[in-house]
């Protein structure tokens, strides 16, 4: 609400009518207090998160979790160069530094595994995602050891994910844009659980895929291709609960570092997906708590 005071000045003939009676309009904006912003973790958030941190006994302590954490998810959700990061965060290269040394570490993977843990293993779908390269993040030699790859559109890399019933990630992997569906099929569904539904698209359409899933114990339900001769059992019923892959990719996707690359490096890129996968992990929880 704007706040609108008089102040009292001299009078003055020239001015107009509606200050003629010796007051002034002065429109004043009102004080905005410390709130939670849209990048910031929340209270039930920061509780989930926090056990989950290296704890460091010795030594200089850290610098203030909450507030480095709250820099690195404003820049995965912003997606400004790390030297624009606000003063409110700190010194940019202190998140910076933070962000790529508990890569390093394996600290986003171990988080994103943790919370993956409580996933729904009845349904699994699986899909990718092509995402245009950014012309700073390609100013890097031998582009293709870091999941770059050029197709007709240019630059692009493809996000490679298995979410469960509820569009919550389980696993996730990159791989560069013009690489094939399937090509890390094998890898991401390892851990297919016995008695699962595999929810994917025609681009799965593979015998393999198939065997793989039959050998699990599990069932592909894919529609066929074209050209497929052999006839397979598929339930279109049971595949339209598949969209739940695309609106995962949606929604990590609001997030401006994922929604285009800017990161050279793979491992830093796939970091910030898993951040966003963490971010609907903790929001998810607390909705259904």
């Amino acid at each position: 609400m704007v706040d609108v005071r008089f102040c009292p000045q001299a009078p003055n003939k020239d001015r107009a009518r509606s200050v003629a009676f010796g007051q002034t309009p002065v429109i004043q904006t009102p004080k905005l207090g410390s709130r939670i912003m849209r990048y910031e973790l929340a209270d039930y958030e920061w509780t989930a998160i926090k056990p989950m941190l290296p704890n460091k006994p010795r030594g200089v302590p850290r610098v203030n979790d909450r507030r480095v954490l709250n820099g690195i998810f404003w820049v995965l959700r912003s997606g400004a160069p790390w030297r624009d990061l606000p003063e409110a965060f700190g010194p940019y290269t202190t998140c910076y530094n933070r962000f790529v040394r508990w890569r390093r570490a394996g600290v986003w993977s171990r988080i994103i595994h943790a919370l993956a843990g409580a996933h729904d293993a009845g349904i699994q779908m699986i899909d990718t995602s092509i995402v245009r390269v950014h012309q700073h993040g390609a100013c890097i030699k031998r582009n293709q050891c870091q999941s770059m790859g050029r197709s007709r559109g240019g630059l692009s890399s493809k996000i490679h994910a298995v979410v469960d019933r509820n569009g919550r990630p389980v696993r996730l992997a990159l791989s560069p844009g013009e690489a094939h569906d399937v090509r890390l099929a094998r890898k991401l569904l390892s851990r297919l659980q016995c008695g699962a539904m595999l929810l994917a698209d025609r681009g799965y359409d593979a015998d393999w895929i198939r065997e793989l899933a039959m050998k699990k114990g599990a069932w592909a339900n894919i529609p066929p291709k074209s050209n497929r001769i052999d006839p397979i059992c598929f339930s279109p019923y049971l595949y339209r609960a598949r969209n739940q892959v695309e609106r995962f990719f949606n929604k990590i996707k609001h997030c401006r570092r994922v929604a285009t690359r800017y990161d050279r490096l793979a491992a830093n890129y796939l970091a910030f997906v898993q951040l966003a996968s963490i971010r609907l992990w903790l929001r998810f929880n607390e909705s259904a708590s």
